[in-house]
């Protein structure tokens, strides 16, 4: 079959979607104002929450939920080093020390238990992670913060739609965090909105974003300073109209991930993701599959490079965040997290979006299959 460029990802656009744009190019106002509260509004109706606020990136979101919370220099943050998003770069950003814990072997997921074990009269929060899409086991992560009195942080930047126990994630956490750039379901570009039930800490996380022209001499939010972090106009225009259309580019989505796991579960060489049985939808924010036992990280990459040279738009999932050079520096390093550092030797993400058809899934799936075979790795069964 040949092929022009797969790419990881193709935004789900619409005529509608340009038209909204065009909308506020054509207005008085492009930055944040009237669409933007507009979409806080419909978010936050959305995911059942009380309030929604909208900022720059998912970064800079957790950024502004800490500081919220009181996190800083001198307190320490439980989180995992495992994601294709790096979020969590927020925690050192603040001055204080992420605590990496390792994960679920099948989920992805922080580990409550593993979790546990990190936490000391330091600890301010504990930062779960959808990964993925997946959601986190929030019923113990719960219980947890409850017990140690931290405040619980649901990193959803990966995850909108999938559901957990009844309820739709972003619904757990003191506050959650949602990401739209790319490969997301939604994506306006670049983007983020934060959510959650607290009146005090809503306010301070406006105080924190951003100040509007008449509010610049204010005496009382002069206490605070700003960074500058909202979301413009234009950005929300387009988050908004695929808000509003969001269980139908879900359910495109969805279409694609059934044709990928009926070609994947016919090769014994890679496993297809795996759903807890809590999870009752889950939405992937990627399509990752996991290499055989018998695949180490250079065949893992020897694959992808064969991918791309069939002009597949492949990547690994994750390069842990405990083994980067920053973190390195904070005396981390390669053997901390056992589970983290395997499962993510092996994990490949494939193009996933609604554009994709069945035909060029069996050719994705196809290829992956002649990769592995090509570094010697045969079909090796997963374990």
């Amino acid at each position: 079959m040949k092929t022009t460029l797969l790419p990881l990802n193709d935004p789900d656009l619409t005529q509608s979607d340009l038209d909204a744009v065009m909308e506020v190019l054509q207005s008085q106002r492009i930055s944040m104002g009237a669409v933007v509260e507009m979409f806080e509004t419909e978010f936050a109706q959305y995911v059942g929450r009380k309030h929604a606020v909208a900022v720059s990136s998912g970064t800079v979101g957790l950024l502004l939920i800490l500081r919220a919370l009181g996190v800083g220099p001198g307190d320490e943050v439980v989180t995992s080093a495992y994601s294709f998003r790096e979020a969590a770069h927020a925690i050192a950003l603040t001055g204080a020390r992420p605590v990496f814990a390792d994960i679920d072997y099948w989920a992805g997921t922080l580990d409550p238990e593993k979790a546990r074990g990190k936490l000391t009269e330091k600890t301010r929060a504990i930062v779960a992670s959808n990964t993925n899409g997946h959601p986190a086991a929030w019923g113990p992560l719960r219980a947890l913060a409850t017990e140690a009195n931290v405040a619980l942080i649901e990193d959803s930047t990966e995850a909108i739609g999938s559901v957990y126990q009844g309820k739709l994630v972003g619904s757990f956490g003191d506050c959650a965090l949602f990401d739209f750039s790319q490969p997301g379901a939604l994506t306006c570009g670049e983007g983020g909105m934060i959510v959650t039930d607290n009146d005090d800490t809503a306010a301070m996380l406006r105080r924190l974003r951003s100040r509007r022209t008449e509010e610049r001499a204010s005496v009382v939010l002069g206490g605070w300073a700003p960074l500058q972090a909202g979301l413009s106009d234009m950005a929300a225009a387009l988050g908004l109209a695929q808000l509003r259309r969001i269980e139908l580019l879900l359910a495109r989505r969805k279409r694609v991930e059934r044709w990928f796991l009926e070609y994947v579960r016919s090769f014994e060489g890679i496993k297809d993701p795996y759903i807890t049985p809590e999870v009752e939808q889950c939405h992937w924010f990627l399509y990752v599959v996991h290499l055989g036992t018998r695949f180490t990280r250079s065949s893992r990459d020897a694959i992808i490079e064969d991918l791309r040279q069939e002009k597949l738009d492949a990547c690994a999932y994750a390069h842990p965040l405990h083994l980067t050079r920053y973190y390195h520096d904070l005396g981390y390093r390669r053997g901390d997290l056992f589970v983290t550092e395997k499962v993510a030797e092996r994990a490949v993400a494939l193009p996933f979006h609604a554009h994709l058809t069945e035909e060029q899934v069996a050719f994705i799936v196809g290829t992956m299959k002649d990769a592995s075979i090509n570094v010697g790795a045969g079909t090796a069964i997963y374990l």
